[in-house]
Formats: structure tokens, C-alpha cells, sequence
């Protein structure tokens, strides 16, 4: 038995690598590096920090990513998903704080694909994932809605609803320069695909808006419309590696939001290489993806980035422009590297609100309106966890989110479970034209004698099939000698089963009530003779058809 799953698929890919393959990935990694830079900026300043440490995310946890995943074409870096969790931990406890619950998550994620859960997180219930996605698209608009319109605010509450509140109340400190600017940031955003299928539309809509906000400001004495530069100071230095300083308390204090990061990035990663395998055609290596998400994540922060893992937009970019290796990812964080290296001083002269439009965009192709509309449509029980993951997310915070989300899904998922095992009782004869746990020759019933029940559990005896019995051994009336229960049909019984079975065998011996079992399965008798059943009840009393139960009843009765 293996230890742990950790197959990069760098390596199997470089075994039969070619020129034809290189010059393949170079194309794509130099288009997926552009179309990179403008979302690692508008994500690093949404999350609340500096631009270039959006950049150093996308360098090297993209790399990291490249390099250490199990999946061809994945393509690393800052995601939307993340901006609503990033600024919360700054808020609460500052850029040390983000570092330190980056570096555990990274470490979660490590633990996620040494224990080979890789493809039980894929498991988790779609209407969470889609619950916190839309919740995570509504509130990056939300935060956005400030820079996109120039509204001279002295704060934005953190609060989603005093946000909005606020919003309204400074409708009429509206920039119409800057708003004009976020806006037709949009719509270039919005019509790029129609005449431009390489370049992205995040890209044209910064170059254009960009060069039309300096003209504003040098010829037509424009000063109103915030750019980058206005705000943060720009750095083309790499930073130093540096190590936080970890104590006892700020790890138990940071294990949640650790905890949350860690298992976004999980899904969202995965969800990225699964669609990645539908269009190329290959299979990822879940485990190995979370180790090297997980090691993304430890060596970015050191570095002074923010979390990072899979984005859908960027890996499909890769895939639609001939990427097909690792390699092409790794060329995109060189590519990256070279920009801010040479050009990221031009950086401050981008404006606030075409940013903000970026993001604006980026929220509403997260937001998967079609997919919660359709949602709407299902058993209430997946509206219920739907809509709670939805508003929790967006008047809380995505921990709380994932948290309650999660237990909601777990106890509806036991509910159901519990519902898929029936107990019956069987009153008067036993049709045998189904059975299949007995010889039954020319025989078509068999008749109950008097003073026996029979029960018939159909399905997994677990938690909530015990509870049926006591339904229902008040509806013969008269209290029996004999009880059959036909096991037939019951697949496996898990510790709640078994001690519910238990507790009824002992009530019914206390009654003076002999219980039978009946068709009971090899795997299912193992258990029962793991845990004293024969002793408990008598080895003559666990009988493998309902014909052998009956003359036992029989026996007892007379």
C-alpha cells in the first residue's frame, strides 16, 4: 500500500518532449502571462494589498503550481475566490496574520494529498460550491462599486449591508469621469471576444483606458480620475525571502481562516483540472495537485505574495492557445517575472476604475447566476443549503460560509441516508415470489404462526433504522414469543446499527421475546460475531433463510 500519491506531471511530460511541443507552449505561456497581469494587479489591490504582490503571487506560486502539480495545463495564481477572505484576514489581523494562515494553508493542503483526499473534496455538495462562489461574485462587486463609480468616500464600512447603505448615501459624490471610465471599461471588457480572440479584452480595456486617462490629465486638465500611483507606491524590486515569526497562539488563532483558504484553494484547483481534463482529454492527479498547490502556498507568502490556486479563465487561455505540458505555465511566470522586472513602473499610471471594471466583470462570470437559478428548482433541502451558504457569504464571512454550509450538507445528506433504509413489518403470510433467500420450490407464501412477528429491513442498517422498530412494534397489538427480522437486504450495518439492534434484542428478551434473525449476509454476520451476537441472542437464533427462521419460531412457540 502506498504512503502517499505525489506524481508531478512535469516529469512524465518532459519523457517524450519535443521542439514542436515547446514552441507550442511558448505561445501560450507568453499569451497566458499577458492576460495574467492585469487580474494579478486588480486581485492584489481587491484583496487589500499592494499591486506587485498580486504579480509575485502569479510568479511564484504559478510556478510552483506548474512545476509540482498533477495537472498538464493548470495555470496558478491570485483568483477572485480569494479576495474576499484575503481582506478579511488583513482586516483582523494584519499582513503578518495573512502570511502566517497562507503558509498553514499551505501545510493543510500538503496534509489533503498525503492522506490521498483529493477526490473526496471533489465530493463536496454543489449547491455549497455554488452558494459561496455566487456569495464571493456579489461581494466583489460589492467592494468594487466605490472605485468604479470615483465616489469621494472617506471610508467603506467592512460590512455588507452598511456598505451598501453607504453607497446610497454618496450618490451624489459620484467622479462622472471616473465613472465614465469604469463603465466603458466594462463594455470593451464585455465586446473584446467579438474582434479579438487572443488578446483579452482586461488587457485592451487597461492599455486603451490607460492611455485615454493620461491625454484627460495632460491635455484636458482632467485631475479627478484615481490611478494606481495615486494610491500605492510601485516596486519593481523582488523582495527578500522572509519567515514569520510563529508562535502557539497566533496558529490557534488563524487555524479557521487556514482552514478556509486551504480548502477553496482545494476546490477551486480541482474543479479547474477537471474541466481542464474534459477538453484535452487527460486525467489529473488529484493528490499530487493539492501537494503542489500546498507547496505554492507555503513558498508564496515567504515571498511576500498573498494565497493561491487553480483559475479556471487562465488555464482555459493556456489550453485554447496550444498549451499542452507544464512547461507553458512555467513560461507564464517567467513571462510575468520579466514584466515586473522591466515595466511594472508603468503600472501607476493604469486608473482605479478600470480595475475596478475588470473585477466588476471577473464578478459576474463568478457569479453562475444561471446555475443558482437552477438550483431554485430542486428539493428544498438543496434550495435551503443553497441560499444559507449564499447569504451567509455575503453578510458574513466565507469561513463562517464554508463552516455551516458544510454541517447543513452533512445532516440533510444523513437525513436522506436515513431515508433510503425501510423497516416494514409483515403481517399474516410472506409472499416468496421475490425472495431470495430461501428454496421456495412450488410454494408462492408462507404463513406466519401465531405468536411470531416478522420485520424486514430493506437497506443499510444504520443510524434512524433502529428508531422504526419501536414504530412499529406497537402495531400487532398482542406482544409475541418470537421475532424474526429479516436481514436479507441489508448490505452492511455500521456501530449506531448495531448498538440500536442490540438495545432492541435485550428489550425484547427483558419482554420475554425470542429474536430470529433472518438471511443475514457473511459480511453482515461477521460483524454481528465480532460483537457477541451469537452469545448474545444464540448461534440457533441467526439463521440464513426465512424458511429456517420459521421452524426455529416455530420451535420456540410450541
Amino acid at each position: 500500500m502506498k504512503t502517499f500519491d505525489f506524481k508531478p506531471k512535469l516529469f512524465s511530460t518532459l519523457k517524450n518532449y519535443n521542439k514542436q511541443t515547446f514552441m507550442a507552449d511558448l505561445m501560450a505561456g507568453l499569451i497566458v502571462g499577458i492576460v495574467a497581469l492585469p487580474l494579478a494587479i486588480a486581485f492584489g489591490i481587491a484583496s487589500g494589498v499592494s499591486p506587485e504582490k498580486g504579480i509575485i503571487t502569479a510568479i511564484v506560486a504559478g510556478f510552483a503550481i506548474s512545476a509540482l502539480g498533477g495537472s498538464k495545463v493548470q495555470i496558478g495564481g491570485p483568483t477572485g475566490a480569494f479576495i474576499v477572505i484575503v481582506a478579511g484576514i488583513i482586516n483582523q489581523y494584519g499582513m503578518q496574520g495573512l502570511t502566517i494562515a497562507t503558509l498553514m494553508a499551505g501545510v493543510f493542503l500538503i496534509g489533503f494529498g498525503l492522506l490521498r483526499l483529493g477526490t473526496i473534496i471533489k465530493y463536496i455538495p454543489y449547491p455549497i460550491i455554488v452558494g459561496f462562489t455566487s456569495g464571493i461574485a456579489v461581494t466583489i462587486f460589492t467592494t468594487q462599486v466605490k472605485d468604479l463609480l470615483g465616489m469621494d468616500m472617506a471610508s467603506v464600512p467592512s460590512d455588507f449591508i452598511e456598505k451598501w447603505i453607504a453607497y446610497f448615501q454618496n450618490l451624489t459624490h459620484i467622479d462622472p469621469w471616473s465613472a465614465g471610465v469604469g463603465l466603458v471599461s466594462v463594455a470593451i471588457i464585455a465586446t473584446a471576444p467579438k474582434f479579438s480572440k487572443r488578446i483579452p479584452g482586461s488587457l485592451i480595456a487597461i492599455i486603451v483606458m490607460t492611455v485615454v486617462v493620461l491625454v484627460l490629465k495632460q491635455y484636458a486638465g482632467v485631475t479627478s480620475i484615481e490611478t494606481i500611483g495615486d494610491r500605492f507606491s510601485i516596486s519593481s524590486q523582488l523582495p527578500d525571502a522572509v519567515v514569520p515569526e510563529l508562535t502557539w497562539e497566533t496558529i490557534k488563532g488563524l487555524v479557521a481562516p487556514a482552514m478556509t483558504i486551504a480548502i477553496l484553494g482545494a476546490i477551486e484547483s480541482l474543479l479547474s483540472a477537471t474541466v481542464a481534463d474534459g477538453v484535452i482529454g487527460d486525467h489529473h492527479n488529484s493528490n499530487t495537485e493539492l501537494i503542489g498547490q500546498g507547496v505554492a502556498n507555503i513558498v508564496s507568502p515567504i515571498f511576500g505574495g498573498i494565497p493561491a490556486t487553480g483559475a479556471i479563465a487562465r488555464t482555459m487561455t493556456n489550453i485554447n492557445n496550444g498549451g499542452r505540458t507544464p512547461i507553458a505555465g512555467i513560461i507564464h511566470a517567467v513571462v510575468l517575472l520579466l514584466i515586473f522586472l522591466f515595466l511594472m513602473p508603468l503600472a501607476q499610471y493604469i486608473p482605479m476604475a478600470c480595475l475596478a471594471g475588470v473585477l466588476v466583470v471577473v464578478s459576474y462570470g463568478m457569479s453562475g447566476w444561471r446555475s443558482f437559478a437552477a438550483l431554485m428548482r430542486n428539493p428544498k433541502s438543496d434550495v435551503t443549503v443553497l441560499i444559507l451558504t449564499f447569504l451567509l457569504t455575503i453578510i458574513f464571512d466565507l469561513t463562517i460560509a464554508i463552516e455551516v454550509g458544510i454541517v447543513c450538507a452533512c445532516l440533510l445528506f444523513m437525513k436522506r441516508m436515513s431515508e433510503t433504509t425501510d423497516v416494514k413489518a409483515v403481517y399474516d403470510e410472506i409472499d416468496l415470489n421475490e425472495d431470495a433467500d430461501m428454496e421456495r420450490g412450488n410454494l408462492e407464501h408462507l404463513t406466519i404462526p401465531a405468536g411470531v412477528e416478522v420485520y424486514e429491513i430493506n437497506g443499510p442498517y444504520f443510524f434512524g433504522a433502529g428508531n422504526k422498530f419501536e414504530d412499529l412494534m406497537g402495531g400487532f397489538g398482542k406482544r409475541p414469543k418470537v421475532r424474526i427480522i429479516r436481514m436479507r437486504k441489508v448490505p452492511f450495518i455500521d456501530s449506531t446499527g448495531l448498538h440500536n439492534l442490540e438495545n432492541m434484542c435485550l428489550m425484547s428478551q427483558k419482554e420475554g421475546i425470542t429474536v430470529v434473525l433472518s438471511g443475514v449476509s457473511e459480511k453482515v454476520e461477521a460483524v454481528l460475531n465480532r460483537n457477541g451476537f451469537p452469545k448474545l441472542l444464540g448461534e440457533e437464533n441467526i439463521c440464513n433463510h426465512i424458511d429456517l427462521a420459521l421452524a426455529r419460531a416455530r420451535e420456540i412457540v410450541k
